[in-house]
């Protein structure tokens, strides 16, 4: 009754693992591509990033326009005088209202080299939203892969179990029949028992990969989900290709780039501060000392101004900017060698998984073979328990080894993708 209790639980437990995952949403990985794209956070803040840069080039670039201002000024002041006679007040009122325009001719090309250092800033942000994506669809392809991983695990935990039962029904017989041991049994029991608890453990494991892949697509909130896909690994890089073109191409690189050029026109719009600035200024009011003032007031004119001594400011304000430019371009060696490194790396590590791969799949073959061959043997007592479970445990092994490497086959398919700098919508 007990083992016969035993049977049962685990048949209602693989039914309701069955069942519950039949009603979960499916999503191949072109699904999670579209929603990473509209919903992840990462991405949206990158994108404003982008947009923060280009309205400081609007800010930059709105020196070079004409300035226009309009004032509207009324006030009343008291006079007190003292005489003989005693002390008298005196009021008057003043109103005034106009406007004020100038326009900037010279300042040594400081607004344009702004305007220069503002628009790299903006292709730098443009090139960090290419990173930003590129991150994320590592995380996302990885978030899918453990999905994919923990699916394919739980059936085979199933598969095993089913394995472990059959083995414990042949070991049953043989053993009330006398021609097998006690420990025999009991070894085929706690067997099937690790079944049972590998898929309840698979199960929990297949929530947390579908919480993590759920956060990499944007979404808020939980709900069951599977995906769809496989095992293929399509972007092999069989050759080996050209590592310092690739990292040329990179959104790292791009950006570090972008940020030197950058500095260097902050260099050149530090510099301009040693400039005089000259602008048109003209100003139209009407004053009075009543309410709508009639009388006019024309001013235009030519404004110069150059600061005689700040304390050593401009001085300071260059030699920052020069050291800004410094740490870029070093920046720029050391992110170009550690693309090349981390490139040299990823394509190392695909290798060797498609690698391991093919090994694995040669073992399991044999194995699966080696296996059939020992249940027909020991059905017919050629060989032992020992022997037989040996080799049924070798094959369980393998199939976790041979699930695990492809797994990794795809993973490092996604760094390779990442090393790259292929951003999100990337597909071999």
């Amino acid at each position: 009754m007990k083992k016969v209790a035993c049977f049962c639980a685990g048949i209602v437990l693989v039914a309701a693992c069955a069942l519950f995952a039949q009603a979960d949403e499916v999503l191949t990985w072109e699904d999670c591509l579209r929603e990473a794209q509209k919903n992840h956070p990462d991405l949206i803040s990158a994108h404003e990033f982008v947009k923060q840069t280009e309205a400081a080039k609007s800010i930059s670039k709105s020196a070079l326009a004409p300035q226009v201002n309009a004032s509207v000024d009324a006030s009343r002041s008291m006079t007190t005088t003292s005489a003989s006679s005693g002390k008298t007040k005196k009021t008057a009122n003043s109103f005034q209202y106009g406007a004020s325009a100038s326009q900037l001719l010279f300042d040594g090309a400081k607004t344009n080299n702004e305007i220069s250092s503002a628009a790299e800033n903006i292709l730098a942000a443009q090139y960090n939203f290419s990173f930003i994506s590129s991150e994320v669809r590592l995380r996302l392809r990885t978030a899918f892969i453990d999905l994919l991983k923990a699916q394919e695990l739980l059936n085979l935990t199933r598969e095993i179990y089913s394995i472990r039962r059959s083995n414990l029904e042949l070991i049953t017989l043989r053993y009330e029949s006398g021609m097998e041991h006690k420990g025999a049994l009991l070894t085929a029991q706690a067997n099937l028992a690790q079944s049972e608890f590998e898929i309840t453990q698979n199960n929990r494991a297949l929530e947390v990969a579908q919480s993590q892949l759920i956060k990499e697509i944007g979404r808020v909130g939980f709900s069951p989900i599977k995906v769809q896909g496989d095992f293929n690994v399509r972007d092999t890089a069989s050759d080996k290709p050209d590592f310092e073109g690739l990292a040329n191409k990179h959104p790292s690189l791009g950006k570090s780039i972008a940020q030197k050029n950058s500095a260097s026109f902050s260099i050149k719009a530090a510099q301009a501060n040693y400039f005089p600035q000259l602008s048109l200024q003209a100003q139209a009011n009407r004053t009075g000392s009543h309410f709508l003032p009639r009388n006019d007031q024309l001013d235009a004119g030519l404004a110069l101004s150059f600061p005689l001594f700040e304390g050593g400011l401009r001085s300071s304000q260059v030699a920052q900017a020069k050291a800004v430019y410094n740490q870029a371009e070093a920046g720029e060696r050391s992110t170009k060698d550690s693309i090349i490194v981390g490139l040299q790396q990823g394509w190392a590590a695909l290798q060797d998984a498609l690698e391991t791969v093919a090994v694995q799949r040669k073992f399991l073959t044999a194995v699966e073979e080696r296996s059939k061959i020992a249940e027909a043997q020991y059905s017919l007592g050629l060989i032992q328990f020992d022997t037989w479970t040996i080799i049924e445990d070798d094959l369980v092994s393998r199939k976790k080894v041979f699930l695990n490497a492809e797994a990794n086959a795809l993973s490092a398919e996604a760094n390779w993708i990442q090393a790259k700098g292929d951003v999100l919508e990337y597909a071999p």
